[in-house]
């Protein structure tokens, strides 16, 4: 077996599993709680089911990416975001109505963070491609 074919392998199989039970959870709570036998608390579920697929994306980034502060920073802005969404469709069950609002901060932020560290990464690897004079 070529190296790193079986925890290449091994990633996308959870990431596939994180990302299926998580959508799951978020598109249809009921149907999940259910058969996981929980409670239907709707915002929780989906809440859960957008951490599960926040954690499967950050997992295939990881086999595209090696910077593991870029994959970080890109798991947290798109997590935080589809929570933010979260508690904006959700207000009706609860929350403040500021929570949507400083969750999209935070993702704003973690965007940010995430494009200096694109452009410092890219800006390094120009520098080793530049041929000396």
């Amino acid at each position: 077996m070529p190296k790193g074919v079986f925890a290449k392998a091994s990633v996308v199989l959870a990431a596939a599993s994180m990302l299926g039970t998580g959508s799951w959870a978020r598109l249809d709570p009921e149907s999940f709680a259910r058969y996981a036998n929980w409670p239907n608390h709707v915002h929780f579920l989906h809440d859960a089911g957008v951490f599960q697929i926040g954690i499967g994306m950050m997992m295939l980034c990881a086999l595209r990416w090696r910077d593991a502060l870029a994959v970080v920073l890109a798991g947290f802005t798109f997590t935080s975001g589809l929570h933010a969404v979260n508690h904006a469709v959700d207000l009706d069950l609860g929350g403040n109505t500021s929570d949507p609002w400083l969750l999209l901060a935070m993702s704003a932020v973690g965007l940010a963070a995430w494009a200096a560290r694109v452009r410092q990464l890219r800006r390094c690897a120009d520098d080793r491609l530049e041929v000396p004079a």
